[in-house]
């Protein structure tokens, strides 16, 4: 993969190319990651609603909408990665994408309709990705049954996620812990 480019990798976008912001701490998802994450979330991807939290290159949630996603938010605190998603939305023509500046948790908006899948990938040195779990389930931006994809720098146990929330996968691939989280209805477990 050549430096600054990450490819689409499955769908109807597979192949088309996006630009990767040099800034410190965006790191894409690894393909290998993807194409497990993707895996694992055919079975309910179709006309599914997602955030692509710290959105970054924004390969997770323009892989989403190739893969069948009704919509995608995309949020990102920096100015810089938001207006290259939004230029990079209007090249893939993904009308369905929703994207905005947002430090999470406190700015990002209620949606329209609530999250059935979530992509948390942050800045791992921001410690944020927990309290942002958190920030989902009490606002209750979630739908009933919701997936939730976490990265982080090492492995996270069940017992860091909100009681509802089960943790139904988990992979290590170098430096990148990798886990998909199962959110029910409280007391529907």
């Amino acid at each position: 993969m050549a430096e600054g480019i990450v490819r689409i990798i499955g769908g109807r976008l597979r192949g088309r190319k996006l630009k990767v912001p040099d800034l410190p701490g965006l790191r894409p998802t690894p393909d290998r990651v993807r194409e497990t994450l993707f895996n694992w979330l055919m079975p309910v991807i179709q006309g599914a609603q997602c955030l692509d939290a710290f959105a970054g290159s924004g390969v997770l949630g323009f892989e989403a909408l190739s893969r069948g996603a009704a919509g995608v938010v995309m949020t990102d605190a920096s100015a810089a990665v938001i207006t290259l998603l939004q230029q990079e939305s209007i090249v893939l023509q993904t009308s369905q994408a929703e994207i905005y500046r947002a430090t999470l948790p406190a700015q990002l908006k209620v949606p329209a309709k609530p999250f059935d899948i979530v992509f948390l990938d942050p800045p791992y040195q921001a410690k944020v990705l927990l309290p942002v779990c958190f920030y989902l389930e009490e606002k209750q931006l979630l739908a009933r049954e919701a997936y939730l994809y976490l990265e982080a720098d090492q492995p996270i146990t069940e017992q860091q996620l909100p009681s509802n929330w089960q943790l139904i996968k988990q992979n290590q691939a170098g430096q990148v812990a990798y886990h998909l989280v199962l959110r029910t209805e409280k007391g529907a477990m």
